[in-house]
């Protein structure tokens, strides 16, 4: 086989990740690859919202998109993505032939001055760009400025570490990978704040005609964190939301069953339905969607609506 072609964004995470698999594969198939760095949408207005580029370019998936061009295109051979950047509609030609093995899905907090979520003092500065973290935020410390911030993770901790903002939220996987986990100051539970659909899971993702690399790919698939993550995309796919929406979800299994938590909030964080649900792991994707459902009827309906109209 010849070198393999790996498509990735540039930032020093993406950068690790597409590494990772790229050793995963020398070491498993003694398979050599290249890394091809493409610069997406979501690179290249770093500053503004997500939901203003998805306005601005009409695509789905800015941190993805131009990758799964080149792709098609025969430009690079695979892909690697962070699966809470993916959205739930993959293109005709495309597969996500593994998923590997998830990190910590969690959010951290890093501070400037080593205080916890609970000990900031009324006023302070947290950065986070996320809807989904800042609506949970909101709910918890409604007395907290809550601030966009854009950028990459080193971007991120040094505006933090020179005082632009008190303490940023950033996913506890993301930091572990880039070496900087003794920058957290909290590890965030679950009953704080609900990870992203995805968080801490990356999805190899190959054309459908490439059978030979699609095989080779499958060999680094986890398959519980793949049935977890089937799990959290149904439900975002039922509740047809992305980046723009409030919500917040993660699976886990134990003993054949998965159980899926989920809260679906306002934008200002005074709504907020939680629900959960557990059921076999081979209806992974039935129980995600059963959960969306039953969040809709719970009122999520209503929720979805107000949203969609305040970032529209």
């Amino acid at each position: 086989m010849n070198r393999l072609r790996i498509g990735t964004r540039g930032s020093a995470l993406a950068l690790w990740q597409a590494n990772h698999i790229r050793e995963k594969l020398a070491e498993l198939h003694g398979v050599e690859s290249e890394l091809v760095r493409i610069r997406t949408s979501g690179d290249r207005f770093q500053g503004a919202s997500i939901a203003q580029i998805g306005a601005e370019t009409g695509a789905k998936g800015v941190f993805i998109k131009e990758i799964e061009d080149a792709l098609l295109k025969g430009e690079v051979d695979l892909a690697v993505h962070s699966m809470k950047d993916v959205p739930t509609e993959t293109p005709g030609g495309l597969i996500f032939s593994a998923v590997t093995k998830r990190e910590d899905p969690r959010d951290c907090l890093i501070s400037r001055d080593g205080r916890g979520l609970a000990e900031l003092a009324a006023g302070s500065k947290m950065g986070t760009s996320s809807l989904r973290r800042q609506a949970q935020l909101r709910q918890r410390r409604p007395d907290l400025e809550v601030a966009d911030l854009r950028g990459n993770v080193d971007t991120r901790l040094k505006k933090v570490a020179a005082g632009e903002f008190d303490a940023i939220i950033l996913a506890v996987a993301g930091v572990t990978r880039l070496g900087a986990r003794e920058r957290i100051t909290e590890i965030l539970p679950a009953e704080v704040m609900l990870p992203a659909v995805g968080q801490g899971a990356l999805g190899i993702e190959t054309r459908e005609s490439d059978a030979e690399i699609s095989r080779l790919v499958a060999s680094l698939n986890d398959a519980e964190t793949q049935a977890c993550v089937i799990t959290e995309r149904a439900l975002l796919r039922e509740l047809e939301g992305g980046c723009q929406v409030p919500l917040g979800a993660w699976a886990q299994i134990s003993e054949g069953q998965i159980r899926v938590a989920a809260c679906l909030l306002s934008l200002d964080g005074k709504e907020c339905l939680r629900r959960e649900l557990t059921g076999p792991v081979d209806d992974a994707e039935g129980i995600g969607r059963r959960l969306g459902i039953v969040l809709r009827e719970a009122g999520g309906d209503r929720i979805l609506r107000l949203a969609g109209r305040s970032v529209g």
